[in-house]
């Protein structure tokens, strides 16, 4: 695999996450069509008409519809999009947190798909793979040379059929293979441990339909297990967002009712709104079920920080930008993605829908973070060498046609420390011997933005980046200094 490849390897898992399909304020298609351009719509009426007729191959006329309504929509900015039957049925998996597949959270290693982890109850768990575990084959197909998504892919299936995998598992030094039957897989996007006594680690991956369930569960199992905790980590890097009222609730577990968390401002008047941290703001079915009320009142006080980093985007901005205006905890770690749009989703059939941006979203303070992202409070590396991968992950004011920020402009500098970084790293790619190693799972002792944070909370001293800098372009005069 080139150097690039293995770049992009390496990055594929979560780094990107900023671009993916976040907020949903409503699913609902508008009664009423604004005024049409005839003469435009003339036009374009002339070309299908042409293409039908004169293309050198007949075409097919839906196709041809849903490729123009594709190109129209990839033209406003990198989030609005058109869901056509495969992707829609994607969108809807990706939201509600299940699908079809054997059942594990996966990276890139070495050209290889890694076992990060086997989702709890799924076929890969009962099958015994284990985190760390590398699949070096899925059925006959050598896996070395797959993206994720066609790894992704081939792993996936209908369920009742059958898979085989073959396995390299490193501690063991051997190889070997795994038949694994596919069920449907309900992902479990909140992780929750004791990381050391008196200390809670509450990692969100991203805000799908269970997410704020998965929460109050763990969340409460956590204060089963030691009812005197003394801090708390909201971990929430890599989280891509999600669902609005999942980042609302979340916040809302450590705020007053009346605070406001978020506000979205728009053309239609739908899109403008004020989100406040009590249940008929997030819970679904009414204030009378509120996913949170089982929580203990220790939330709305204990220590907290939350750890953030460039793959943090839109919903996972919201929480920490909720929390740090309100001074009601900690944010550190690294400068978040800037997603500060909103997208709603508009049904077009039952297999299509639209997907358009329609508002901007403000914290609590009226900051927009669009193009921005939140700036933490205490800056970390990604290691206690230093940054290895931040500086490559692609931000929102990376993306071609994205929404501008307050008093944005073409930031040369980070363009230029991030081709610098990238060359670095493409050449050490080159040299086995001095190819950097993955970054430690999140949650484990190695994970040393975590340690950290829970130095921070036992007020030991912290490891503060000597490196990281705001991006310039996009600082407003006001922002908070690191320290």
């Amino acid at each position: 695999m080139g150097a690039k490849l293995r770049v992009a390897g390496l990055l594929a898992v979560g780094a990107l996450a900023g671009v993916l399909t976040t907020l949903q304020l409503q699913a609902n298609a508008r009664d009423s069509l604004a005024p049409l351009p005839l003469e435009e719509l003339q036009q374009f009426a002339a070309v299908f008409g042409m293409i039908k007729s004169d293309y050198v191959e007949p075409v097919d006329e839906k196709k041809l519809i849903s490729d123009a309504i594709s190109g129209m929509v990839a033209g406003l900015d990198p989030h609005s999009q058109y869901f056509d039957k495969k992707s829609f049925k994607e969108f809807r998996e990706a939201t509600g947190g299940q699908f079809v597949g054997i059942g594990i959270e996966m990276g890139m290693e070495d050209g290889f798909v890694k076992v990060v982890s086997p989702i709890e109850g799924s076929p890969a768990f009962r099958a015994g793979l284990k985190p760390g575990d590398l699949i070096t084959r899925i059925d006959d197909t050598a896996v070395k040379g797959l993206t994720v998504d066609q790894a992704v892919k081939k792993m996936r299936g209908d369920p009742g059929t059958k898979v085989t995998l073959t396995i390299f598992r490193k501690a063991e030094s051997r190889t070997f293979p795994v038949t694994i039957t596919r069920a449907e897989i309900h992902v479990q996007s909140v992780r929750a441990k004791m990381y050391a006594p008196g200390y809670a680690w509450v990692r969100i991956t991203q805000f799908q339909d269970r997410t704020v369930n998965d929460f109050a569960s763990k969340v409460e199992a956590l204060y089963k297990q030691d009812p005197d905790i003394k801090g708390m980590v909201l971990d929430l890097r890599n989280d891509p967002g999600g669902l609005l009222d999942g980042a609302v609730a979340v916040a809302a577990a450590f705020l007053p009712p009346d605070d406001v968390v978020v506000s979205t401002k728009g053309q239609i008047p739908e899109s403008r709104a004020t989100f406040k941290a009590s249940p008929e703001y997030y819970a679904r079915r009414g204030a009378f079920n509120d996913p949170l009320r089982g929580l203990p009142a220790a939330m709305k006080t204990v220590p907290l920080v939350v750890l953030v980093n460039e793959g943090s985007a839109s919903a996972s901005e919201i929480v920490a930008g909720a929390l740090q205006d309100h001074k009601r905890a900690t944010v550190m770690g690294a400068q978040t993605f800037g997603k500060g749009s909103v997208q709603t989703v508009r049904p077009l059939s039952a297999d299509t829908a639209l997907k358009i941006t329609t508002a901007r979203y403000y914290t609590p303070s009226g900051r927009s973070i669009q193009s921005k992202g939140i700036v933490p409070d205490i800056w970390l590396d990604e290691t206690a060498a230093g940054n290895v991968f931040a500086l490559l992950r692609t931000r929102e004011a990376d993306l071609a046609q994205h929404l501008a920020g307050p008093d944005e402009k073409k930031d040369m500098a980070a363009e230029k420390l991030r081709d610098e970084a990238r060359a670095k790293l493409e050449a050490q790619l080159a040299d086995a011997k001095k190819a950097p190693k993955p970054l430690p799972e999140f949650g484990s002792a190695d994970d040393f933005p975590l340690v950290q944070a829970v130095n921070e909370l036992r007020g030991l001293p912290v490891v503060i980046s000597k490196t990281a800098v705001e991006r310039k372009a996009e600082a407003d005069a006001d922002a908070s200094p690191a320290r």
